[in-house]
């Protein structure tokens, strides 16, 4: 919703993608606070390269704001900052900034936050799909081998749990190739807010309506 946002206030898309920056820095915040243990955001998708150039450089610049601005906080607050998505394919200094970020919280234990950075549900499956086809060719593994844990094993979110609840903004219907296989039994809430609007009372909102599911992981209650 960043570029919906920036269109409703008449500004260019970049201001929209910097007011989601801070938005994601507040909301993570606020999510920690309430208890979240790993806390993942769409930064930038596979898909996202095809739109224009000055908009994709301003995205590759934003991780220096944000951690600029984040990093003391995310080692004060022991958060763990990991990247999921093809991270290596970045801009050079996007990359290393990158890398700085995950070297310098890699020891924090109490949160995560998982930034899907060049992420793609359809591209890491598939990357996971010749991971494990490799490994059968090199007589690694056998046929047998292959199951579901292997499979998570072979993903950007390897060692993360299964996600239990996904806020989709902006009004949008759809998913947007995010975290497909770690979505199976998520609750979806869409809300109607754009994503720089987001407040932590939509934050709130959303876990009590998050509480008051029933979540069935395909049984039933007696």
């Amino acid at each position: 919703g960043n570029g919906s946002w920036a269109k409703k206030h008449h500004v260019l898309r970049t201001v929209g993608h910097h007011n989601g920056a801070i938005t994601l820095k507040n909301i993570s915040e606020a999510a920690f606070n309430m208890g979240v243990k790993i806390f993942s955001a769409y930064c930038f998708s596979t898909e996202n390269w095809k739109r224009s150039k000055d908009e994709v450089d301003y995205l590759f610049s934003l991780p220096f704001e944000f951690f600029t601005k984040y990093l003391k906080k995310a080692l004060k607050d022991d958060v763990k900052i990991i990247f999921s998505g093809d991270i290596s394919a970045l801009p050079e200094k996007t990359y290393q900034v990158c890398l700085d970020a995950m070297k310098q919280t890699e020891n924090c234990k109490s949160h995560i936050l998982n930034v899907c950075f060049n992420y793609g549900s359809h591209d890491e499956i598939t990357k996971a799909c010749k991971e494990i086809a490799s490994d059968v060719k090199d007589n690694k593994i056998s046929l047998d081998d292959i199951n579901p844990q292997l499979i998570e094993n072979h993903l950007y979110t390897k060692g993360l749990e299964p996600v239990d609840l996904l806020i989709r903004t902006s009004n949008e219907q759809r998913i947007s190739n995010f975290l497909l296989w770690q979505i199976s039994y998520a609750e979806i809430i869409f809300s109607k807010v754009l994503w720089p609007d987001f407040s932590k009372q939509d934050l709130v909102e959303a876990f009590e309506e998050f509480a008051r599911r029933d979540r069935r992981f395909g049984g039933r209650k007696s």
